[in-house]
């Protein structure tokens, strides 16, 4: 595992984990006889001057490791890292708030078969610039959901022949999609055409996925309401499907007012409403047809921020542990996490914080900006 970033905001970074349980089913137990708990994780600021006793998280569980090897067919030697400390996160188990301070906060949501800290890099640097930033997982559909007496679940990987029905003919289809021409209207018409006859699983658990973020930001408002700031609502992002469900949460739920989406397809039903809020996609080239509904229909600004040499898994944790290739792309992974990290700092800081009146961002050799002026005729 290649040396990981240190986050460079003036906060040391805290965190801790807790479980939501609660009496809702669990639709994906086959034996149909448990409920459906949610973990979550924070990172938060601590203070300047804190003690450095405090030991540090690590990047990945045990039963993580066993689960990326069990999904994705990788390697990770648990042991080895952890004994070579390449598995210390730059972070530390539950030290104090920094005092005197509120925080606002944006909940995270991983990909689908990731983790609750599958994107740990950019959400403790975001921390460590003054957020509380509040990471959802989602059980039998990361690749291991651990909960804070001991017990996980493994992802249950029969699940990914559910993302497309029929498979083959959805795995065509969606190779189709992703290379084809037209406008952004044609585009978001094809998606959801796609999606439609395709997919329909994926748009069920988008939102099953928004009730396992509102149990965690419930039990967030309930034990640490003196600790955030919500003066200008919540922010909410996500990767891949967690993507989804910040689009999904900033469309129609009054308590987010910003979001992003990190290189998801916009699924669910969305073609007659229209998007009130800042929001920003962050994509590789080749899911730029799959997120076009997010530049239609909208009265605040839209970005599309494209990252050259990118692919899908690249905006994850997982660029720091495998080699440049066709799983995260060519693009040096210090670069990816920095330009990734600028782009929420800059958004946040300018829709959630009010530190600013505009996004910094600027098109250059790693990426392509595009606002969208926000169309003053829509109304609902």
């Amino acid at each position: 595992m290649s040396s990981k970033p240190k986050p460079t905001g003036r906060y040391p970074v805290g965190t801790r984990t807790f479980t939501v349980y609660n009496t809702r089913k669990e639709e994906l137990d086959l034996k149909g006889d448990s409920m459906r708990h949610i973990p979550a994780r924070i990172y938060y600021p601590a203070p300047v001057d804190l003690d450095t006793g405090y030991v540090k998280a690590e990047s990945l569980s045990r039963s993580e490791a066993q689960g990326i090897r069990k999904v994705f067919m990788i390697p990770v030697n648990y042991d080895k890292i952890s004994s070579d400390g390449s598995n210390e996160a730059e972070c530390y188990i539950d030290p104090p708030f920094a005092e005197g301070e509120k925080f606002p906060l944006i909940v995270f949501n991983h990909g689908y078969f990731s983790y609750i800290e599958g994107n740990s890099y950019l959400l403790i640097e975001l921390a460590s610039h003054g957020y509380i930033v509040l990471s959802v997982g989602h059980p039998y559909e990361a690749v291991s959901t651990d909960f804070d007496d001991g017990t996980y679940i493994l992802a249950d990987k029969s699940l990914s022949r559910k993302m497309y029905h029929p498979f083959l003919g959805g795995l065509l289809a969606a190779s189709k999609l992703v290379k084809m021409k037209g406008t952004l209207e044609e585009q978001a018409a094809a998606f959801d055409v796609f999606q439609n006859k395709y997919c329909t699983f994926i748009k069920h658990r988008v939102d099953e996925w928004i009730k396992d973020t509102a149990f965690a930001v419930d039990h967030v408002r309930k034990t640490m309401a003196d600790k955030i700031d919500f003066t200008n609502g919540i922010g909410c992002a996500g990767h891949s499907n967690g993507g989804a469900v910040a689009y999904s949460l900033c469309l129609n739920d009054d308590d987010y007012t910003c979001g992003i989406n990190i290189d998801g397809g916009l699924f669910g039903d969305y073609k007659d409403k229209t998007m009130h809020k800042p929001f920003m996609q962050l994509s590789c080239k080749d899911n730029e047809n799959v997120v076009t509904r997010g530049y239609l229909r909208h009265t605040a600004p839209a970005y599309k921020v494209l990252v050259r040499d990118m692919k899908h898994m690249g905006f994850a944790d997982i660029k720091y542990a495998m080699k440049p290739g066709a799983t995260v792309g060519k693009l040096d992974p210090d670069l990816a996490h920095r330009y990734t990290c600028k782009s929420y700092l800059e958004f946040f800081d300018c829709y959630l914080k009010k530190a600013k009146d505009k996004p910094d961002l600027a098109s250059d050799d790693v990426i392509t900006v595009t606002e969208f002026a926000p169309d003053t005729e829509m109304k609902g």
